[in-house]
């Protein structure tokens, strides 16, 4: 299976490439789609937050560190923020808008490899993927 150079830099960062990582990802690529990106001085990404539900038990979890590779959110910069609901969902604020995305499809890795799962999630719209709510 060939990975492009962003998904093997992804699974790089978070240590291997799971369904729930790739999850994460295009959450935080919707983030900044219609929530835009801030550049600039003094800007880069402070001003947008997120509001994870997942928890911190893997493999839920894996979502936290792909929303942290692509949207900007980040632990260490402090803006974001994970409660253990164990839902695959978070909330992104940026100003006055709010951006809700919840995972609608359920991820079945019974007797399947990771990777594979993982790239067949990747190829799916975010329309197929989430439940998006707008509230701007």
């Amino acid at each position: 299976m060939k990975l492009s150079e962003d998904i093997k830099r992804l699974a790089e960062f978070h240590g291997h490439l799971g369904p729930y990582l790739i999850v994460g990802k295009k959450m935080g690529e919707l983030s900044n789609e219609l929530l835009g990106v801030e550049t600039g001085a003094g800007k880069g990404h402070f001003h947008k937050r997120a509001l994870v539900k997942t928890g911190t038990t893997p493999p839920i979890s894996c979502i936290i560190d792909g929303i942290q590779y692509t949207s900007g959110c980040t632990l260490g910069k402090g803006n974001i923020e994970v409660i253990d609901q164990k839902k695959p969902e978070v909330i992104f604020t940026l100003d006055d808008k709010e951006l809700i995305i919840k995972l609608k499809i359920k991820i079945d890795t019974t007797n399947r490899d990771l990777e594979e799962v993982a790239m067949e999630i990747n190829q799916k719209t975010y329309e197929e993927l989430f439940e998006i709510i707008q509230n701007f």
